[in-house]
């Protein structure tokens, strides 16, 4: 405990954490987002094991906010988040007969939970840079399972450690753009010009590649359209504000097609199976998706407060559309927005979209404080990453996925930190 005088006469205590208390916080909340991006593979072990991460984490985080008798930093968020919270709460005492709504309601106050705790943790003890190495890190496991099981278990779409391809994908594509806020190019001397040279260590350039292939290709093998506009979306946004230099993202993107063309040519029948298959049902996709989204939209008048329960949707979806699809009874929208505003109504919706614009807008505070060089990177990357969970919940329902909520916590951290933190 260290004394601060911050004006004449005023004399307050600063209380920080000990390094074995960082520690262990930064530990757990590297599990907590890491393993989630391959749970599937725990799951088979015990129902409990994700669970304990995440656990761990709001306990020893309360434990030492109770022991320092301070109150997590305000930002906007919180107020978003208390709003959500509400109509979570709200929503589910109103339906609480239904099938699903116990189950889903424990899933909203969970990841509520652990992005409260991510975002105060990111923002004082917890480097940013510790949830940008959990997520890549954690997806590059559930990459190398995508491909295992495409390339080794022979099936027709990958899938690794979750059951869907597309949730599969969007866990793979919201990574990739992190890939540049993990090295710091380290000074060379100075040029013929006086200014100095920056490069990336050869060693660090070797993993970011190896990261970047099995990233990109698990993705690739999920064969998910909405994973791929995802991408190319995050990437362009990344292109547009300057984060990679183009020679960078034209040698990249040249290794990536040289190595998926090779992977085609050895594994022709295997690719040719898994673009078949998706062709067969890419227009039946399209227009169930399309209807699905429909039904979530006449859900939202009837109950326009507090919409018809968390998982409500599929527990009200055959009543409603009178439609009785033969591979899914009760489905969700494939759509987080739409699903959403159906099962929490206008107030959820609103603090589920006030949460991701001051996420944004917390990003690009840290982007343009940082203004240029190394540190920028970082809230760079967390943006474009939360660019590419948006865009891709525009076809999934990635409410209960943790790319949304690490990354809308990261995005929240940094503009506490006004986007000063180093990211060496």
């Amino acid at each position: 405990m260290t004394a601060v005088l911050t004006r004449p006469g005023a004399l307050v205590r600063e209380i920080r954490t000990d390094g074995v208390e960082a520690r262990l916080l930064q530990a757990l909340a590297f599990l907590t987002v890491a393993l989630s991006s391959f749970e599937g593979y725990l799951l088979e072990i015990n129902d409990t094991v994700t669970k304990i991460p995440a656990g761990l984490l709001v306990v020893a985080w309360f434990v030492v906010r109770v022991r320092q008798r301070r109150l997590p930093a305000f930002h906007p968020a919180h107020v978003a988040l208390a709003v959500l919270a509400v109509a979570v709460l709200a929503s589910a005492a109103i339906h609480n007969g239904d099938t699903f709504t116990l189950d889903y309601t424990q899933r909203w106050v969970s990841f509520l939970l652990t992005a409260l705790v991510l975002l105060d943790l990111a923002s004082r003890e917890v480097p940013v840079r510790v949830l940008v190495w959990a997520s890549v890190l954690g997806a590059a496991v559930a990459g190398g399972g995508a491909l295992w099981s495409f390339l080794i278990d022979d099936s027709p779409r990958a899938t690794g450690p979750m059951e869907d391809p597309n949730d599969l994908a969007y866990v793979l594509v919201s990574a990739v753009p992190l890939l540049v806020a993990l090295f710091v190019p380290r000074r060379r001397r100075d040029g013929a010009d006086g200014m100095p040279r920056r490069s990336i260590p050869r060693a660090g350039a070797v993993l970011i590649g190896v990261l970047v292939l099995i990233l990109v290709l698990g993705a690739a093998v999920t064969v998910s359209r909405g994973g791929l506009i995802a991408l190319t979306v995050a990437v362009t946004w990344l292109a547009l504000r300057r984060g990679i230099a183009p020679r960078v993202m034209v040698g990249v993107g040249a290794v990536v097609v040289v190595a998926g063309a090779v992977m085609a040519l050895a594994f022709s029948t295997l690719v040719g199976q898994a673009l078949s298959q998706k062709d067969q049902v890419a227009g039946s996709n399209v227009d169930t998706r399309a209807l699905r989204w429909q039904i979530a939209a006449e859900m939202l008048p009837e109950h326009p407060l507090l919409g018809v329960g968390p998982g409500g949707f599929r527990s009200n979806y055959l009543g409603v559309s009178h439609n009785a699809e033969l591979e899914e009874q009760t489905p969700v929208a494939h759509n987080m927005y739409v699903e959403v505003a159906a099962e929490l109504g206008l107030l959820g919706l609103a603090g589920f979209l006030g949460l991701i614009g001051v996420a944004l807008w917390s990003s690009e505070k840290a982007v343009r404080a940082a203004r240029a060089g190394p540190d920028r990177l970082l809230p760079l990357a967390v943006q474009c990453s939360l660019i590419a969970v948006l865009v891709a919940s525009t076809f999934l329902s990635e409410q209960y996925y943790m790319p949304l909520w690490s990354m809308i916590a990261a995005a929240c951290a940094l503009g506490l930190r006004n986007g000063t933190e180093a990211v060496r």
